[in-house]
């Protein structure tokens, strides 16, 4: 809800330019970008209730100043500007702890399930906030639209006093030790599965995923319609979301297969919706491609939050949010460019084939690594790198050791855990 008030309060106040609607989502989304790795390492290191506390009291209090200024009429462009990108700042610590904390909420037990709920939540908000800022502007205006945005975290704040912390589940909380972002990237690298999942979240999240920005530059731009049509469009966008998240969250384990599938799926349908004719198609077009993009960033977040062992789940998750979020400092200035150069629709058909392309190129990439994994295992005396158990229904990983001086090893020289465990 934030970011499209902001959106459109940027609009207003340049007269619609594409670059400067560009940058304030840019410097929102920066940190992410710069200091997503460390969020991570916070959200593995302290007490995530307690986090979560702080996180979501600045973050009211951010939307609250922007309210007041844009009430007053003292709002200027580089207030935004600079109120976006401290925003920015506190979701880093935020996203990674609000996602792990689900695995203390409900335990192991129900973890696969509260994660794909969760995942769908996260993301379907993500679209429906928007369409009801949309809808807020049209009826009230852009200010009431920060100021219930504000009031709204009074919630968050007391759901999460209200929670019996007795009743929580905490995880073993990392230490403090050298080198834990480059175990990070270890961890990473010798699981496939795990960092093409994550390269093919950041070209779809980066080229494809402007809605917030391509919506606003179409229904203005090409179409010529005021916020009240704007906002009927984020609707039909949230409503094929809504539509995604429902199926998305029936599924506990997604596979390689669907996310890969979705992808791709959504890539083609932005290319469509792009090219529509009129405003009520581009409407219709808009619920499918919701319901793609819902599916696919539910699936690659299960699929990451799932592979993961507690120890790094935090950190992996910051890396997560980094290809997720951290690119929209790249993406949504150079859709903004594109648009104002090549025209709003530019923006829409280049991000989708993009993704088009980011599925392809994963999906040749991960089927080379199967093969050569599956060659390593056939060979005499051959031993693959961890990965999937080609007999087994989930995931097994190394078994996580610690050396001498207690700091965990988690490479590819420890043998694989049997299914179920740390998967």
């Amino acid at each position: 809800m934030q970011r499209i008030a902001q959106d459109w309060l940027v609009l207003e106040l340049t007269h619609g330019s594409g670059t400067a609607l560009g940058i304030a989502s840019g410097l929102q989304f920066l940190p992410q970008l710069l200091f997503s790795l460390w969020g991570g390492v916070i959200a593995d290191r302290y007490r995530k209730r307690h986090i979560l506390l702080t996180t979501q009291a600045i973050m009211g209090m951010l939307a609250l100043i922007l309210g007041i200024l844009a009430l007053t009429g003292a709002v200027a462009v580089w207030q935004v500007y600079l109120l976006a990108f401290v925003l920015g700042m506190v979701a880093v610590v935020d996203n990674p702890t609000r996602q792990t904390f689900v695995a203390e909420m409900v335990g192991s037990e129900g973890m696969a399930n509260a994660i794909a709920l969760n995942s769908a939540t996260f993301n379907l908000a993500r679209i429906v906030g928007p369409a009801v800022a949309g809808l807020v502007i049209a009826a009230v205006g852009t200010p009431v639209a920060f100021l219930i945005n504000a009031a709204s975290y009074g919630a968050v704040l007391v759901g999460l006093k209200l929670m019996r912390e007795s009743e929580l589940r905490p995880l073993a909380r990392a230490p403090k030790a050298p080198g834990q972002l480059r175990e990070t990237f270890t961890y990473v690298r010798v699981r496939p599965e795990l960092w093409l999942t994550l390269l093919l979240v950041f070209f779809v999240a980066t080229f494809g995923m402007n809605f917030q920005v391509t919506t606003a530059l179409m229904s203005k731009g090409i179409f010529h319609t005021g916020a009240s049509q704007f906002g009927l469009a984020s609707a039909m966008f949230a409503l094929g979301a809504l539509g995604g998240a429902l199926a998305a969250a029936r599924r506990a384990r997604p596979s390689m297969r669907l996310m890969l599938t979705t992808a791709l799926a959504f890539g083609l349908l932005e290319v469509a919706t792009g090219l529509m004719p009129v405003f009520w198609s581009f409407l219709v077009m808009l619920v499918p491609t919701g319901m793609a993009v819902l599916m696919f960033t539910t699936a690659a977040n299960s699929t990451t939050q799932l592979s993961t062992t507690p120890e790094v789940r935090g950190r992996v998750m910051g890396l997560y949010m980094l290809v997720f979020l951290g690119g929209t400092p790249l993406g949504s200035p150079l859709v903004g460019w594109a648009a104002e150069q090549f025209g709003a629709r530019a923006g829409l058909i280049g991000g989708g084939v993009i993704s088009v392309a980011g599925a392809v190129g994963v999906a040749l990439l991960l089927a080379r690594a199967r093969g050569a994994r599956l060659r390593a295992v056939l060979r005499p005396g051959g031993r693959a790198a961890p990965a999937f158990a080609p007999s087994c229904a989930r995931q097994c990983w190394p078994a996580p050791r610690a050396d001498d001086d207690g700091h965990m090893l988690l490479g590819p020289a420890y043998p694989c855990t049997t299914a179920g465990e740390g998967g």
